[in-house]
């Protein structure tokens, strides 16, 4: 497998160095910034597989550089996972609010995060299975262009976004559980916490497709499945 690169944007020196260390020795090359100001310097620049990002930086906070990221064309659709001592729940909807892709709650086991950077590069990866384009009602979907149309406009999606939309897309008219879609798109098992994130996604997913987010329907108490304009109920 390629060396995937990743910048690690952490303040405290002692976690950027147990990361890294970490992450070097599962074969990736890793970039370390200790502040959001340095990190978006560096990705002025530089190209980046995935980014790690803390929470509580100085200065300009993850948050911040976060919703930066999203904002900018070249970073928009990178992966990130927030890396925080904060494990409030409202904290972690934040984060995905603004664009993260997972959330890692500090302490963790290296096991853990290296077991969550393997799953958003793999899940992170353009669909690969069945047809390249997909177009149901007003929405398109291009697998190897990793672009979405909807009402004839394109629309910017995160990795996990498009992951997401790709899945529920295929199974056109088939219920997916959000535990289901945890397991497929971001590689989780089912913890409730975690398939609320499932919720935020598909909340900011329809946001973003405007008028063709009705297609995304929610099946109370079981998960979401997409309906297409000309369906029949």
């Amino acid at each position: 497998m390629a060396k995937e690169k990743i910048l690690i944007i952490e303040d405290d020196k002692d976690i950027s160095r147990l990361v890294q260390y970490n992450l070097d020795k599962a074969g990736h090359v890793c970039t370390a910034a200790f502040s959001g100001e340095d990190a978006l310097d560096i990705l002025k620049s530089r190209v980046f597989n995935l980014v790690i990002l803390d929470v509580m930086l100085p200065g300009m906070d993850g948050l911040e550089v976060c919703r930066s990221l999203r904002q900018a064309e070249r970073t928009r659709n990178v992966p990130i996972i927030m890396l925080t001592a904060k494990g409030e729940e409202v904290d972690r909807i934040v984060g995905f609010e603004m664009g993260a892709d997972d959330y890692v709650v500090k302490p963790f086991s290296p096991r853990e995060l290296l077991l969550r950077v393997k799953a958003i590069l793999r899940r992170g990866r353009p669909v690969e299975d069945g047809k390249d384009t997909i177009e149901l009602g007003d929405i398109v979907l291009d697998k190897p262009r990793h672009q979405v149309k909807a009402n004839g406009k394109e629309v910017e999606l995160t990795p996990m976004e498009f992951k997401l939309l790709a899945l529920l897309m295929e199974r056109q008219g088939r219920v997916q559980t959000r535990e289901n879609l945890l397991d497929e798109v971001w590689g989780m098992h089912a913890v409730d916490v975690f398939t609320r994130t499932v919720d935020t996604h598909v909340k900011r997913l329809r946001e973003k497709l405007g008028k063709a987010g009705k297609n995304i329907e929610t099946v109370t108490g079981v998960g979401y499945r997409f309906k297409a304009d000309e369906d029949e109920d």
